[in-house]
């Protein structure tokens, strides 16, 4: 296979099939979604057979455990995968949709039209779900994809391509709206971030590697994040079931995904009473705690921090600590070490509250909650193409208006400018 010959066909076609669904209206968008998401239940064992030869392979070549759990699909995932899909259908339609109207003193009105960004390139290492979500998002919001997914995962890649073009299909839409890149060559990923004539934004999910090369390499747009160091603090006016809970969540519901919390701070004056407690309960889940000097006076089981530790996205059992004076020392820690994904607060004070809503420099910032929350789905977003720790265009988990963008519109009578 010619690679470069191969990557600019599917870029021509997706460059013409971008014009298609940029003017496919609502109906035939959510028909589209409908069916995808009948076909991913009706073919259930199929894609449970494709993702269990997917596992088997990368469990041969040796692929880490964190890698591992993002590969895994199971019943309940399907089912997430096509709920996420109806929701996205229920969502409103942003395209087409106008705002900001005014009256300049010449007469004429000036106001802004959502419209679709065109062709998005996603590149992301093993989950498949991603496959559906980016596709999803991607009708939806009246743009062509072209998905570029891991090696470890091409067997479920390929099932689940077919649904999508099978729904597609249904609908009246063209099936090179979405097209899933069939070799696994690593040139493919060099042709896609440089195609510029045919791709308009570049979004990369995956390890912190991949996301560096992306970001170096491409001459397109990209949209994302590197790591996900999260913290969760426990302030001095903090409950401590409620911190219990939250913890124990945000760290050990699952260890490999970007909004699990590596970074547990507490204050001092309740560090003494609640520090311990907590420590039990993540040892009891099998975590490692790295800690300051103070934090393994009080935990026996906590090892001594390094500075490093307190940068470091684990995507393991592992979390360093941290005690510190108060909500100022919090504050700044986070903002110097975190990776400007999620950071939570558990306090019952509600003018902290605010002041770490206001000040903490992250994308999202969650008080008295888990940062497992931090995610398209839970935000109501129906799913998402990925997370942004960036601060121009979109920030945050990246929606249906994250894929879109503002162009203006003037409406006049025969308007002339004097």
């Amino acid at each position: 296979m010619n690679i470069q010959t191969y990557m600019q066909d599917i870029g021509i076609e997706a460059r013409k099939a971008s014009r298609a669904m940029a003017s496919a209206d609502t109906i035939q968008k959510n028909n589209a979604l409908t069916a995808i998401a009948k076909a991913i239940l009706r073919e259930k064992d199929t894609l449970l057979a494709a993702n269990k030869l997917d596992l088997d392979a990368a469990r041969a070549n040796g692929l880490e455990p964190a890698m591992l759990d993002r590969l895994a699909i199971s019943e309940k995932t399907i089912a997430n995968m096509a709920e996420g899909l109806t929701q996205i259908a229920s969502l409103a339609d942003p395209i087409g949709e106008m705002s900001n109207f005014k009256y300049r003193p010449s007469g004429i009105q000036i106001g802004q039209m959502r419209v679709p960004l065109g062709v998005i390139g996603i590149i992301y290492e093993a989950r498949p779900n991603v496959t559906i979500d980016a596709a999803g998002l991607c009708i939806k919001s009246g743009n062509a994809a072209i998905l570029r997914g891991g090696s470890e995962a091409i067997h479920c890649n390929q099932a689940l391509a077919k649904l999508v073009h099978e729904g597609l299909q249904k609908a009246g839409l063209p099936t090179t709206a979405v097209q899933v890149v069939e070799t696994t060559d690593r040139a493919a990923v060099g042709e896609l971030i440089t195609m510029k004539q045919y791709v308009d934004v570049i979004v990369p999910r995956g390890g912190k590697g991949l996301i560096e090369r992306i970001a170096a390499d491409a001459r397109i747009p990209v949209i994302k994040h590197l790591d996900g160091n999260c913290h969760v603090y426990v302030d001095d006016d903090a409950d401590f079931d409620k911190a219990l809970r939250i913890i124990e969540n945000s760290k050990t519901q699952r260890l490999g995904t970007c909004n699990t919390a590596e970074s547990l701070l507490i204050a001092r004056s309740v560090a003494t009473t609640m520090l311990p407690k907590l420590a039990d309960m993540l040892t009891a889940h099998g975590i490692e705690i790295r800690g300051c000097a103070e934090t393994c006076r009080l935990v026996k089981q906590a090892k001594p921090a390094t500075e490093e530790d307190y940068y470091t996205e684990y995507l393991a059992a592992i979390i360093s600590c941290k005690v510190v004076s108060g909500l100022d020392e919090a504050i700044a820690h986070i903002n110097q070490h975190s990776s400007q994904h999620t950071e939570a607060i558990v306090t019952e004070n509600y003018t902290k509250a605010r002041r770490f809503l206001r000040e903490v420099d992250s994308s999202s910032v969650i008080v008295n909650a888990s940062t497992r929350f931090a995610d398209g789905f839970e935000y109501g977003l129906g799913a998402e193409i990925g997370i942004s720790t960036d601060k121009l265009h979109a920030r945050g988990p990246v929606g249906l208006e994250g894929l879109t963008s503002l162009k203006y519109v003037v409406l006049g009578d025969g308007h002339v400018r004097a």
